[in-house]
């Protein structure tokens, strides 16, 4: 899939792919409980993607079926719906329809019907191959846990899914309608089918944001998260960093959601000499907790010194890190006002900047 990060956890539509598909199953009333197996490691990401759900996290292992037996062992007995990450839209009807289905069989699956024609191919095409009773089998794939255990205690070697472990072991597996949504994230286009699903019933929003902060004490100066070398710094409650300032601001404001003193007030003590980039990380959240995307920041450092353009790159990286979103939604500009006004006096720095958002409307 390419992107630098494994696939569940990459933002899709503001959230990641994993709590996509978590949702999916803590919303739905008929579920009691969900584990989450994951890898090795992948704690902090899981705990991000996943904060706030009611969830318990197992550690997986080298195969699907270690992961999906220590998801198990995390869960009562009973039915179990075992799922991919990788599947982020889970419709409510398909769990209906599994549920009803398993009531009356050791295992139910989700399936579509091979739609296109069939045939063994690699350089060459060969005859086709005859696609009538062919489906297309999905997750989750329900099961009955004491049944899907003694499969996983017969079973030789590995296997990629549940249904043909069970099938395997000699118990019954049912079928019910599949659905689209359900297709797998594997390639690039996949992903871009995958967003603009997500982004369908949103709207764009734009905020501008300024800050202005005279220069005090000593330097360096803190632009975009980045120590910018210079005999003066800035005086400020926080950290005075005008560019964070600016773009956090442009970013509340995108999605009505106030201004950054109402968030941090500078009266408050615990974010005297505060790193600004808890405001603009907090900013981010909060759009991606109203399933918002964002699509584009443009920052516009105003000052006579110091010089912007040697550090320009690793401003818009560092920003884009904390937003987690790519460099090249990220604009990073400077100018001059011509030695006029307090800038041009040599006075302080100012930064204005514009957010580019996409946000469900209520209602």
């Amino acid at each position: 899939m390419g992107g630098g990060l494994p696939k569940q956890y990459r933002l899709l539509g503001g959230k990641a792919v994993l709590r996509h598909a978590v949702e999916a199953f803590v919303d739905h009333p008929r579920v009691d409980r969900v584990a989450v197996a994951i890898a090795k490691g992948h704690e902090e990401l899981a705990d991000q993607a996943l904060a706030g759900l009611d969830v318990t996290i197992a550690l997986g292992g080298s195969q699907r079926s270690d992961s999906v037996r220590n998801g198990l062992s995390a869960l009562r007995p009973g039915v179990v719906l075992v799922h991919d990450a990788a599947r982020p839209f889970c419709p409510p009807r398909v769990i209906d329809r599994l549920l009803q289905a398993v009531s009356n069989s050791d295992c139910a699956v989700p399936v579509l019907p091979a739609a296109d024609t069939l045939a063994r191919g690699g350089e060459w095409l060969e005859a086709p191959v005859d696609r009538a009773g062919l489906v297309r089998v999905q997750t989750p794939q329900a099961c009955h846990t004491n049944k899907l255990m003694d499969a996983f205690s017969r079973a030789s070697g590995s296997t990629t899914d549940e249904s043909t472990l069970m099938l395997a072991a000699g118990f019954s597996v049912a079928t019910v309608e599949g659905d689209p949504m359900l297709d797998k994230l594997t390639l690039p286009s996949d992903w871009d089918r995958a967003e603009a699903h997500a982004a369908v019933g949103l709207v764009p929003r734009t905020g501008l944001g300024f800050d202005v902060h005279a220069f005090g004490g000593e330097g360096p100066i803190m632009l975009g998260g980045v120590p910018v070398p210079f005999p003066r710094g800035l005086a400020g409650h926080s950290d005075a960093d005008v560019v964070l300032h600016a773009i956090t601001d442009a970013l509340l404001g995108a999605a009505g959601l106030g201004d950054i003193g109402q968030h941090f007030p500078p009266s408050d003590v615990q974010w005297k000499g505060a790193a600004s980039d808890i405001f603009l990380s907090h900013a981010a959240e909060l759009i991606r907790d109203l399933q918002g995307i964002i699509d584009h920041v443009d920052c516009t450092v105003i000052g006579e010194e110091p010089k912007v353009g040697p550090h320009r790159s690793a401003i818009r990286d560092n920003v884009a890190h904390i937003l987690k979103v790519n460099a090249s939604q990220v604009s990073i500009k400077a100018t001059t006002t011509e030695r006029l006004g307090f800038t041009g006096r040599g006075e302080g720095l100012a930064a204005q900047a514009v957010a580019n958002i996409r946000l469900r409307v209520a209602g």
